[in-house]
């Protein structure tokens, strides 16, 4: 059930992303079970029964990773994402990244209004390399958002310097 709520859902990125990031199925078996032996910890949302979303939870050294965060299309705009994120979020202490493609603009907007900012391009680059296995061109093309416990952490480390 995961494996298709991921691929449904994707289908939002088809022609956004660049064509060259895109591939069908957009995740495959092998991978989701890669991404569970890493260490992604999937929940869902459940509405009569049925499964029609997930968000991963990733546990990386000092901090939390929001990964893989898909909603069935035909359940969009109906509050599961905030549901979901409010429960992940009540999971850690830590502070939260999340990463996603720099021309979704649609999940960036969702993830500002819950309260997480993007980093800067250079901040952004170091974090994915040092917290997450993707490929270099997925670095070129992708934002990294973080919640305030993040920044609050880094201010007191400048001000500590």
């Amino acid at each position: 059930m995961i494996y298709a709520i991921i691929n449904d859902a994707a289908q939002a990125y088809k022609g956004v992303i660049p064509v060259d990031c895109w591939k069908e199925p957009y995740m495959s078996k092998d991978e989701l079970r890669h991404e569970m032996d890493e260490g992604v910890v999937f929940w869902g949302y459940e509405e009569d029964g049925e499964l029609v979303g997930v968000m991963g939870l990733q546990h990386v050294q000092d901090v939390t990773l929001i990964r893989h965060a898909y909603i069935r299309t035909a359940k969009r705009n109906q509050g599961i994402g905030r549901q979901l994120l409010s429960f992940l979020r009540a999971q850690t202490t830590t502070p939260i990244f999340i990463g996603t493609w720099a021309d979704a603009v649609w999940a960036i907007r969702f993830y500002e209004k819950h309260g997480f900012r993007v980093v800067s391009p250079e901040e952004k680059d170091r974090l994915l390399r040092i917290y997450w296995s993707v490929p270099e061109r997925q670095i070129e093309t992708s934002v990294v958002l973080a919640d305030q416990r993040w920044f609050e952490i880094r201010l007191t480390r400048h001000a500590d310097s």
